[in-house]
């Protein structure tokens, strides 16, 4: 049986022909009430069909709130913006360490959360109930009337962004488009020809090695998303914790067939277009893309490195600083763990900072 999202699918297919998979990914994982992420919670933690950060318990949050207690140190006021909040936890959880650890700094904090979703929304000021005052929603940045002074930080959302897959057709040595459109009565692939803005222009040099059928992603959504966050911010720090690429790792033989992936019940779903609604689809980051948007709109890289070792070094930090901080995360050490580990979370995920001084 079609689920509700692939209906809607379905209906644009019949309207208009074949879309983008940019296209379907938007409209199974964000169509106003029946997409994937609007549904009622469980897409996170071992009931659902993924780990984040989050996940494991309060430690990100204790981490990501002393990191802005120092680097807005010196703010008077300090916008604290959090993009796509999932379910509101990683909020409570900084909000929480700030009130307990850095009371100053939270008597400074204005705490936003973009929310385009209306369900996530609810979602969120139910989990927040106890912050009501403190937080408020906005559908986007263009509701963010003022220069951002202090901290806009993502936790895999990015990863979640729309791509377009691009395929490279060897024999007439051109890239073109995967597609959706509906074949038997079954949703089914389809080869397009691509907007010339995603041809991948760097990857001409390998023209001649490239095989048949490779595959990379690009997401237009993710970079504008970044472009307008960099704009936005007056003076402080935009940062992302999410699962992608550095410079070196774009072109990979394992990688021939792409990143885009579906997930459902913490099992990877190699049919992306199987059961649209229902399960999660991700692909990697480009972030040395995002890293070039920043630049141009002014920003400086501060840090590009694996989860592991930026959280491992703001640990470090406060262990150092020794007192309450300190004894709460050596309590901890297990989560902290998981969060850093090569093995566990520490090498997959990224963790992009640029700055606005």
């Amino acid at each position: 049986m079609a689920t509700h999202a692939e209906d809607i699918i379905r209906g644009e297919i019949q309207q208009q022909g074949s879309i983008t998979f940019a296209r379907f990914m938007e409209l199974a994982l964000y169509a106003p009430g029946v997409g994937y992420y609007e549904r009622e919670g469980g897409q996170t933690g071992r009931g659902g069909d993924f780990y984040t950060s989050v996940s494991v318990g309060p430690v990100l949050g204790f981490l990501v709130a002393d990191w802005v207690a120092r680097v807005c140190a010196g703010f008077e006021s300090i916008d604290l913006v959090e993009a796509a909040a999932h379910d509101g936890r990683l909020a409570v959880d900084v909000l929480h360490a700030l009130g307990q650890f850095h009371p100053g700094t939270a008597e400074r904090v204005r705490y936003t959360i973009l929310e385009p979703s209306e369900s996530r929304r609810s979602v969120q000021q139910r989990t927040l109930e106890p912050w009501v005052d403190r937080v408020v929603w906005r559908s986007g940045w263009a509701d963010v009337a003022e220069p951002v002074r202090g901290v806009v930080f993502s936790n895999e959302l990015l990863d979640a962004m729309p791509v377009h897959r691009l395929v490279w057709n060897a024999g007439r040595r051109r890239w073109q488009e995967w597609g959706v459109t509906v074949e038997a009565g079954q949703l089914a692939w389809c080869r397009r020809e691509p907007e010339e803005s995603l041809v991948p222009q760097e990857l001409a040099p390998l023209a001649d090695v490239l095989p048949e059928g490779f595959m990379v992603e690009r997401s237009p959504a993710a970079a504008a998303w970044w472009s307008t966050a960099a704009r936005a911010l007056g003076r402080g720090w935009l940062m992302a914790l999410d699962y992608g690429f550095d410079e070196d790792s774009v072109i990979r033989p394992e990688r021939a067939g792409g990143t885009a992936r579906g997930y459902s019940r913490h099992r990877r779903v190699d049919d992306l277009l199987a059961n649209p609604g229902e399960q999660d689809l991700t692909a990697h980051v480009d972030f040395p893309q995002l890293i070039r948007e920043g630049e141009a709109q002014g920003l400086e890289t501060v840090d590009f490195l694996p989860q592991g070792r930026w959280l491992g070094r703001l640990a470090t930090e406060v262990v150092s600083a020794g007192g309450e901080g300190a004894r709460w995360l050596v309590e901890r050490a297990r989560g902290l763990q998981t969060l850093t580990h090569p093995a566990h979370l520490g090498h997959s995920l990224r963790v992009l900072v640029q700055a606005r001084r």
